[in-house]
């Protein structure tokens, strides 16, 4: 049976109304409705040394991607050798409140450069949706969680929200030449870039996700916060600006290592 041109047109006007629709209902769900949905990916990454406490020192954050069962956050909150004498490991913890679960961790592949690691997660967890390998302007909506205090209180999540402020290369200044490391010798030589966050940020959430507002994706992994006066100001003056690696090198450290997100 054929169809006439004007019925297979209403057809596609039709199906393109209702694709428009179904993207605008995802895209529509208010920070608290997309906040519920997001936290049980989003996990504390802890320094476990048994022999020495029971509790897990948190360095950070990370985020569950791929199959479930992988954990994305920064080289920073992982560079620390583990002591075999003391049996420590990396720890993800998830859940929320005073007893959150403690899952293993197993380092899978590093990028100091762009300051990402993957690590494999023992069980599996909800996993986030990963944007496009290609930059958002600036001017887009974005909003993070992560653990900024720690666990002081307990695994409680936190939500920041703010603006992309700018694409720009990663080429931070130094003051000094002390302060000059190989990672920052290689940016200046090679600069890439990265997004310049208007949202404030604490130590605590350096490998927290940054999310598209509107469609909930993981555009990129926040690594940094601008200071500029002393680590201290970080915690009691915070400057507002922020930076985060995009998404586009953690695809691309997981394709280095034969996974695919």
């Amino acid at each position: 049976m054929q169809l006439s041109k004007g019925i297979i047109s209403f057809l596609s006007f039709a199906l393109l109304v209702f694709s428009a629709n179904l993207c605008f209902a995802q895209s529509s769900k208010s920070l608290v409705e997309q906040m519920a949905q997001q936290k049980p990916s989003i996990v504390g990454i802890g320094l476990y040394t048994p022999l020495e406490s029971n509790t897990p020192v948190l360095r950070g954050t990370g985020f569950v991607v791929g199959n479930g069962n992988l954990i994305a956050t920064n080289y920073h909150v992982v560079n620390q050798e583990l002591s075999t004498e003391n049996v420590q490991h990396y720890v993800a913890l998830s859940g929320e409140g005073m007893l959150p679960k403690v899952h293993k961790l197993t380092l899978i592949g590093i990028d100091p450069l762009h300051d990402l690691a993957l690590l494999s997660i023992e069980g599996t967890l909800p996993a986030l949706p990963l944007a496009s390998s290609d930059l958002i302007a600036a001017g887009n909506d974005i909003h993070m969680i992560g653990f900024p205090i720690g666990l002081v209180l307990g695994l409680y999540p936190a939500i920041h929200s703010g603006i992309v402020a700018a694409v720009a290369p990663d080429a931070n200044p130094a003051r000094n030449a002390d302060e000059l490391t190989i990672q920052m010798f290689k940016r200046l030589k090679e600069p890439f870039l990265i997004y310049q966050l208007d949202i404030t940020a604490f130590p605590g959430n350096s490998g927290s996700p940054i999310f598209k507002r509107d469609s909930g994706e993981v555009i990129g992994v926040l690594n940094k916060v601008f200071v500029s006066a002393g680590k201290e100001a970080a915690l009691s003056n915070p400057s507002g600006i922020s930076y985060a690696v995009p998404i586009k090198y953690l695809k691309k450290l997981a394709s280095d290592n034969d996974l695919e997100l």
